[in-house]
């Protein structure tokens, strides 16, 4: 299978898959998508992340629309992630606010140790997306409290997720 392939199969045109359950999609673009952003997070140019990031993460959220057969296009997508970041408050500025601080403090050293949090941050990104498109998909509306506690709580989770992560890298580098 050629790399492009592979990149169809496990990414572009994840949608079109039979082989793998609707949910198993979004927990592997979920995966992917927090994987890349952790991955990009880790370059030491401070305060560059919520550029770089926020088109990647409205990239992996269009996947997840194609998955429950939302269409969505990647500006759509960067529209619902704008929306999104006016709901759940500051929080995500705090967050890019608080890398940027911490690479400049730093001195670019300290981006293994983003990874936690933009894995967190990202994980908690595809978790609305897909609750969002799963309600929109139904022609329901998720409300803004909703949308609240679903990020809170997909949050916490992505931050343990993303420490994990980040422990992993360390044993593999023997540090």
């Amino acid at each position: 299978m050629s790399i492009g392939d592979k990149i169809k199969k496990e990414i572009t045109e994840i949608e079109k898959r039979t082989d793998i359950s609707d949910e198993q999609k979004v927990s592997h673009i979920t995966h992917i998508a927090c994987a890349t952003c952790a991955g990009v997070a880790i370059q030491p140019i401070p305060f560059a992340d919520i550029f770089v990031l926020t088109p990647i993460q409205a990239y992996f959220a269009s996947r997840i629309a194609a998955i429950r057969g939302v269409p969505v296009s990647e500006s759509g997508a960067i529209d619902w992630i704008k929306e999104t970041m006016g709901i759940v408050g500051l929080g995500i500025i705090a967050q890019q606010i608080a890398i940027g601080i911490w690479k400049v403090v730093t001195f670019g050293l300290g981006g293994l140790l983003t990874i936690p949090l933009v894995y967190g941050l990202t994980y908690a990104i595809m978790k609305v997306a897909n609750a969002y498109f799963s309600a929109k998909a139904r022609n329901q509306k998720l409300g803004d409290e909703q949308i609240t506690a679903i990020w809170s709580s997909a949050f916490k989770e992505g931050k343990k997720k993303g420490l994990d992560e980040e422990q992993n890298i360390r044993t593999r580098k023997g540090g």
